[in-house]
């Protein structure tokens, strides 16, 4: 079922990290309008919901995946190597595990306070200090209730070119309180995304089908099978997903469900611009419907394909979208829920960042869906002020680097 079965293992291994920033940039595209609704505190509090309602679930999943699962603070480790809260080389994480108990990671350069560091310093702190006591610790809460992540030093930097941008330690003690459950944890632990089964990794391909050896100083992900690979990917997408139902569920208590949907739908625009725009350059494509096609196979908001069931074809320079009434991602109320027949804006900044002459019409409508045809225009549009906004961060043009091989940082 999974649309990223389309890829050599090689497409799938430089593919993987650009869906890990992509996900990572959700936030750029989405706090940006939730500062404009609800000023620098309000943003600052649907971020924490957000990231403490989908990171424990999504990491547990990866854990799952990749059979690495345990209680220890190498376990947390390794999830944050392939959490979109943390990709690689943008966030530049390092660890060092002293045993199952204690452990430290630093950031060597870290992207997200590039994008926020010219904007003062209340955004860091609220970023560095606000946003991340309560995060971290839901994300580690994943692995081991009694996990506790605590600064080290960390932005404002002083002096301002200070590195590592910051350090922290990881502590697992029994005698530490657990993080108390936030009140809507069910409704993302309860959500189809939460629950959904992907196909097992098949153990007999060239190459890594699992994390199950020591912790490395980076993940190189050619060194994955091609089978792990495509879990990741389909894993990633989820992630992304149940990033944004936890960003609705902190929206819609803000907000009237119009406002929050308008909210939802923006997020959506300047993210999903951007993502189109990676995948192309990232695999080398074109500009033509067929690229436009290849795009939409492998975009994370139409991913996986047992959660969207969007379907997906091209004939000649037409390429056709199929949208079902049912999905578990219209049941969840995921990125899919937001198109509808009368507002196709972020599927077009979605299209338009493979080419900007892209145009969607709906096709037809009946009892089990609606259908959209996407052809090129004669003049290009412009480019969505949503997907403007989300290009301001740094990760718009990041480029990932070789480099080399990876270092065991725990025996086993």
């Amino acid at each position: 079922m999974s649309r990223y079965a389309e890829l050599s293992r090689d497409q799938l291994a430089a593919l993987v990290p650009e869906l890990l920033l992509c996900g990572h940039l959700i936030d750029r595209s989405g706090m940006a309008h939730t500062i404009a609704a609800f000023g620098r505190e309000g943003m600052t509090a649907v971020a924490i919901e957000e990231w403490q309602l989908a990171s424990p679930i999504y990491t547990r999943r990866m854990q799952r995946a990749l059979r690495f699962t345990g209680d220890s603070v190498e376990t947390i480790f390794k999830g944050l190597q392939l959490d979109i809260g943390a990709p690689p080389q943008f966030m530049d994480f390092r660890f060092r595990v002293d045993d199952h108990d204690h452990g430290e990671f630093w950031l060597d350069h870290c992207g997200a306070l590039a994008d926020v560091e010219p904007m003062g310093e209340e955004f860091v702190v609220a970023m560095c200090h606000d946003i991340e006591d309560p995060t971290f610790d839901a994300t580690a809460l994943a692995t081991n209730p009694h996990a506790q992540v605590r600064p080290i030093h960390r932005p404002p930097r002083a002096p301002a070119d200070r590195t590592p941008v910051c350090a922290w330690t990881v502590v697992i003690d029994p005698a530490h309180v657990p993080p108390e459950i936030p009140r809507n944890a069910a409704l993302l632990a309860n959500s189809v995304a939460a629950g959904l089964e992907l196909a097992e990794i098949d153990p007999g391909e060239e190459g890594m089908a699992d994390y199950t050896g020591p912790l490395l100083s980076d993940l190189r992900f050619a060194d994955f099978s091609r089978a792990a690979l495509r879990r990741m990917a389909d894993e990633i997408c989820l992630q992304q997903h149940l990033l944004t139902l936890g960003f609705m569920v902190a929206i819609n208590e803000r907000a009237d469900a119009t406002t929050a949907l308008g909210i939802g739908r923006k997020q959506f625009a300047g993210i999903a611009g951007l993502t189109s725009e990676r995948i192309r350059d990232c695999l080398k494509l074109g500009r033509d419907p067929h690229a436009l096609a290849t795009v939409l196979r492998l975009h994370p908001a139409l991913n996986p394909l047992s959660y969207t069931s969007i379907d997906i074809s091209v004939a000649a320079s037409v390429v056709r979208l199929r949208f079902p009434h049912s999905s578990g991602a219209r049941t969840d109320g995921a990125w899919p829920s937001m198109l509808t027949p009368e507002d196709l804006r972020p599927l077009e900044a979605l299209v338009r960042g493979v080419d900007p002459r892209f145009v969607a019409r709906v096709a037809g409508t009946d009892q089990h869906g609606w259908t959209v045809e996407i052809d090129l225009g004669e003049k290009p549009f412009r480019e969505a002020s949503e997907v403007a906004v989300t290009r301001f961060s740094t990760g718009a043009g990041f480029a990932f680097t070789d480099r080399g091989k990876p270092l065991p940082l725990t025996v086993v």
